[in-house]
């Protein structure tokens, strides 16, 4: 093993992403960037920990939050900087810890003890001097506070807040802007993308750089491209005015010596279909070049073609040095949903592997224009599987294969590209991914790339907006409008992921109801644009009080409502599970990979979770979903918890051999992070739970070796 003294004194001169430079490493090696570094590396030089001892790993402390409830999830990778650990708690409270003892330093609630909304994936740390800032996003707003005290910085923005809805062009106050991820730090820059809404009122995803300093937006980046701009012809000319999403949700990274940010996109909204903007729809579902100081477009490349799949860019680009026909490049590696890693040289944005443009089917809905080609990189392989067939649908329990049978009756599979239809759409792999925000851990120099991906198809239906015969109340019409997306056209829900609203009056009251409507809690975001009266028809509808009266989706007869650019809906995000609820497809479910970007080979593929109660049946390990992603050590490991078995495991990065694992008190939905105090390396993992049917927790858990 190393001496740690020594990796401490080479992390000094890279400082993993620190813009500290009067860090004593000797004292401290720092994690104080989201997902390690600039790069979004997932990698630390650390080996204090390695093969040899990772088996004598133990709790070096705990932290509760305190603030957990029922379906909260804490997604935080923590960042640390010359020993505070910075995370964020379930409902989006701010807390400095002491991350030698896990001792609280200080708390800052953006919501002074009301509803929180949406989650959050970690803070950004800028220090200038003395000036040393936490900036962070909770609703609406992006906040700045002062690092070592944890009050709000006053003369940043309006007292403290940046209202992210603000410069879009469209009715401000009435969008849903909020950000999950943390943005980028180039010098005195924040650059920042969003979440918007997903359904036909969104709005746009541009990308933004504030002055940390001040709060001031700096340049926007038009992911809708406006009038003169590149790309507008690949939508309708009005379509800058009208259409929302192609945002930034996922992360960015950066090329801090060549000042590049680089953004990935996710789909226009309304995501399943693009009556309202037929063409590429450039620069959604994009990887995106910028000047990190102007916003200047470099290049760009368009991973899906007119999405109607919610093909978002799931996760931060990665920056790595690969070798290709002897010659050592420096380059960005994407990962996808649907299981593909494009590669690219970083400062050209040439394919480093072909990528190849290939038919795909059309589609049979009203007013849709399919792309007629998708891109396929040719290298890498795929990490997860790709066509949904027959062949594929799981055996494991006796009725498995008949019961998914039953399931698709009539639907549409057998094409990654196959379009969303009325007959319903198996989507493989599905919404969640292939790889997700957890995102891919790399080592800088040696091409490879390591990534933890989910074995999941989902049954997408459209219906069409305004069925002949069907009583469509004035409530009915907002609940499609806003809610169907998540609660489905029949409020049944989805299985772990949105409650159902059937018979809600009989575990809600309509006061609860409204607020939560209004101001949103956990992942549900608010619904501010909601106007007054709609508001109420809403829960007239919900709680089954309103009147019945024949009305049409937009006032018009259904005759008129068949010209509708968009005349469908669809009926909500539902996973396809055998009569026994386990994925449609044979195991496994879940894998962790390993890439050799340097080749195109993929080096190894071991299954990555476990169902015990299949266990118990002597079924061997068969993956599961995952969310959250891995870490990398100069140790020779990998780090990730990520699966609903509650797990934490440590991985032989060479084979994928399984070396340690923990029992967490939540599942650990979220990156790990790893780092050093006094020549002692640590490693961090948030065990929040509440995604796949788990129960929600509030735990930071640290781990190190034995004195």
């Amino acid at each position: 093993m190393k001496n740690l003294k020594l990796a401490l004194a080479a992390t000094a001169l890279i400082c993993l992403g620190c813009n500290n430079t009067s860090t004593d490493y000797n004292d401290f090696v720092n994690w104080s960037i989201y997902h390690g570094d600039a790069t979004a590396s997932h990698y630390s030089q650390l080996d204090q920990i390695n093969k040899s001892n990772v088996r004598q790993l133990e709790l070096a402390w705990t932290f509760n939050t305190g603030d957990a409830d029922e379906r909260s999830q804490i997604q935080c990778n923590p960042i640390i900087v010359d020993g505070v650990m910075y995370v964020t708690s379930p409902q989006t409270k701010v807390i400095a810890l002491n991350a030698a003892t896990g001792d609280e330093i200080w708390t800052f609630d953006p919501f002074d003890g009301g509803l929180a909304s949406g989650v959050n994936r970690g803070v950004v740390y800028w220090n200038k001097g003395k000036d040393k800032r936490i900036l962070f996003t909770a609703g609406n707003y992006l906040i700045a506070l002062n690092a070592e005290t944890g009050k709000v910085i006053e003369r940043f923005g309006n007292k403290g807040k940046v209202d992210m809805r603000l410069g879009l062009e469209r009715e401000e106050t009435s969008l849903e802007v909020v950000a999950t991820s943390p943005g980028i730090v180039y010098d005195d820059l924040l650059i920042l993308g969003s979440r918007v809404n997903e359904g036909q009122v969104a709005a746009p995803g541009h990308v933004r750089a504030f002055n940390i300093t001040s709060g001031n937006i700096e340049w926007i980046f038009h992911t809708i491209p406006h009038p003169g701009e590149f790309g507008y012809e690949t939508w309708p000319p009005e379509a800058y005015k009208e259409v929302g999403g192609a945002n930034a949700w996922a992360g960015l990274s950066l090329d801090q010596e060549r000042g590049i940010v680089y953004i990935p996109t996710g789909s226009p909204a309304f995501d399943f279909h693009g009556g309202n903007r037929h063409g590429d729809n450039l620069f959604g579902n994009t990887l995106l070049a910028l000047n990190a100081k102007t916003g200047e477009r470099l290049w760009h490349f368009q991973t899906i073609h007119h999405d109607m799949w919610d093909r978002d860019l799931p996760a931060q680009p990665n920056l790595l040095t690969v070798t290709h026909n002897g010659k050592k490049i420096d380059a960005v590696a994407q990962i996808t949903k649907h299981g593909m890693t494009f590669l690219f040289d970083r400062t050209t944005g040439e394919p480093l592997f072909e990528i190849e443009e290939r038919p795909v089917p059309a589609s049979n809905l009203k007013n849709e224009q399919a792309s007629p080609t998708q891109p396929y990189p040719v290298k890498p392989p795929p990490f997860s599987g790709q066509v949904f067939t027959e062949s594929i649908i799981s055996q494991v329990l006796p009725n498995s294969k008949s019961s998914v049978l039953e399931a698709i009756k009539g639907a549409n599979y057998g094409h990654k590209f196959a379009p969303p239809s009325i007959e319903g759409t198996v989507i493989y792999p599905g919404f969640d991914g292939g790889a997700d925000w957890g995102g891919a851990a790399v080592e800088p120099d040696s091409g490879m790339l390591y990534i933890n991906a989910s074995e999941m198809a989902w049954l997408h239906q459209m219906v069409p907006v305004n069925p002949t015969g069907e009583v469509i109340t004035p409530g009915r019409k907002v609940y499609m409008a806003n809610c169907s997306t998540c609660h489905g056209a029949d409020r049944s829900g989805q299985q772990h992921v949105f409650p159902s609203l059937v018979d809600l009056k009989s575990r809600l009251g309509r006061a609860e109801v409204l607020e939560l409507t209004q101001k949103g809690k956990g992942r549900m975001p608010g619904f501010s644009h909601i106007k007054e009266d709609d508001l109420k028809v809403l829960m007239d509808f919900l709680f089954e009080t309103e009147e019945v009266s024949v009305m049409s989706w937009t006032g018009k007869s259904h005759e008129e409502a068949e010209d509708l650019a968009i005349p469908y809906n669809f009926t909500g995000y539902r996973k396809l599970y055998d009569a026994n609820g386990y994925p449609a497809m044979q195991p496994p479910w879940g894998t962790l990979n390993a890439i050799d970007l340097n080749s195109g080979e993929i080096k190894w593929r071991v299954p990555f979770g476990e169902v015990e109660a299949l266990k118990a049946q002597g079924i061997p390990t068969t993956g599961t979903e995952s969310y959250g992603g891995p870490v990398v050590t100069a140790g020779n490991l990998i780090f990730i918890a990520a699966t609903p078995d509650e797990k934490f495991r440590v991985f032989d990065k060479t084979n994928g051999e399984l070396l340690w694992e923990y029992k967490l008190p939540a599942a650990g939905y979220a990156t790990p992070a790893t780092y050093a105090i006094n020549g002692k390396q640590y490693v961090v993992i948030a065990a929040g739970g509440g995604k796949l049917g788990t129960k929600s927790g509030d735990t930071f858990l640290a781990f190190a070796l034995p004195e």
